[in-house]
């Protein structure tokens, strides 16, 4: 079962009350920027893991706030560093980040329901469980502009979610490259008959999510497989199922060069 370290009290918790329990992700983005996509993203991850184990999850969300009418809201690049929640939502599609249903904070859930909430670090208490995410910024730059959305989606991925993380146009490009590699790869292991994921690297893959939502771990074993002597057909069935965590489109180019 997925377990979290609940930032009130360092301690590790079960993410669900029990092995079928629904579970609330509730985000807090703390504006419309991305630090705020950031919070996006990691609990659309929480909630994929939380389904891949069995919990239905249901995703809601405390809308962010827009900067005051009149206020500055662009970055030392001349770029809008706030979009407003509408600007939000429309980059969060873009990721992938599915929609969030709007939902007040004082609105409670359904009885014998757990609510995680995803929080910016430094944020208000909160009552339940809570996931912290550091911040994101551009040092002395504009916002990045990615030419693929997704590898916005594995530069924010790449990262412990707790440490703060500096998004320049070279993190962005080896962000597109190690999709490009990847996807074109599984394009070629998918012509090769299908294998399963081996039980090692299927176990390894669940302890590194259900341990505190470990993407970097994640995709540490992706990095493994890749090289390894493992069947290709196997790699592909990898690839596809570590997938349904990372949103990464890895199969997208499947089928492109027919």
């Amino acid at each position: 079962m997925l377990r979290i370290l609940d930032a009130r009290t360092g301690e590790p918790v079960d993410a669900a009350l029990a092995r079928r329990g629904l579970v609330r992700v509730h985000a807090h983005p703390p504006g419309s920027d991305l630090t705020g996509l950031r919070v996006l993203l990691v609990a659309d991850v929480l909630v994929r893991a939380l389904e891949i184990g069995g919990n239905p999850a249901w995703a809601t969300l405390t809308s962010a706030p827009d900067p005051a009418e009149g206020a500055d809201r662009t970055d030392p690049g001349g770029r809008d560093a706030s979009w407003g929640e509408a600007g939000l939502r429309a980059r969060a599609a873009e990721l992938g980040i599915r929609p969030f249903e709007d939902h007040p904070d004082t609105e409670p859930g359904p009885a014998a329901t757990r609510t995680v909430d995803v929080v910016a670090q430094g944020a208000a208490m909160t009552d339940g469980p809570r996931v912290e995410v550091a911040p994101v910024g551009t040092g002395d730059g504009p916002v990045p502009a990615a030419g693929d959305p997704t590898a916005l989606r594995l530069a924010l991925l790449a990262l412990p979610r707790d440490l703060p993380l500096s998004l320049d146009a070279e993190v962005l490009a080896e962000a597109q490259a190690t999709l490009g590699r990847w996807r074109s790869a599984v394009a070629g292991w998918a012509t090769r008959p299908s294998k399963p994921v081996p039980e090692d690297v299927r176990l390894r893959l669940r302890a590194a999510w259900e341990d505190d939502l470990d993407v970097p771990a994640v995709l540490d074993v992706l990095r493994s497989v890749e090289t390894s002597g493992i069947a290709e057909g196997a790699r592909f069935e990898t690839y596809a199922y570590a997938d349904r965590l990372l949103g990464l489109e890895l199969t997208r180019e499947i089928g492109a060069s027919l």
